[in-house]
């Protein structure tokens, strides 16, 4: 399966998990289409001021991949600034959560697995 950016379903999500603002999710890969080992594999916009709230992962994964500009994390009590190349993995029960404090757009991969 080939999918191109052009291509994906792009869900604007208003105050995601809790968080602040508006977030862009251009689905590349959704459910249905990973076999059973996955929920989600998405490129995520996130504007100026906008987060997605703290949430755990209990019975699920979650992959964060920055691809462009600086984002504030929180993994579990512990906050960092994450920029391109830097990833946050979550899972077995823990929490995170991504904000962007910069005036730029922080784009990121974010994959669920489980």
């Amino acid at each position: 399966m080939i999918r191109r950016k052009e291509e994906s379903e792009v869900i604007d999500v208003e105050k995601a998990q809790g968080g602040n603002g508006h977030i862009f999710k251009n689905m590349m890969v959704n459910a249905n289409e990973m076999c059973g080992k996955g929920r989600m594999v998405a490129r995520i916009v996130l504007p100026s001021g906008s987060s997605i709230g703290e949430h755990p992962h209990v019975e699920d994964a979650e992959l964060y991949y920055i691809l462009k500009g600086e984002a504030v994390v929180t993994d579990n009590d512990k906050t960092e600034i994450l920029h391109a190349g830097d990833a946050l993995f979550t899972g077995n029960g823990n929490r995170h959560s991504i904000t962007n404090k910069t005036d730029e757009d922080v784009e990121f991969l974010a994959v669920i697995l489980g």
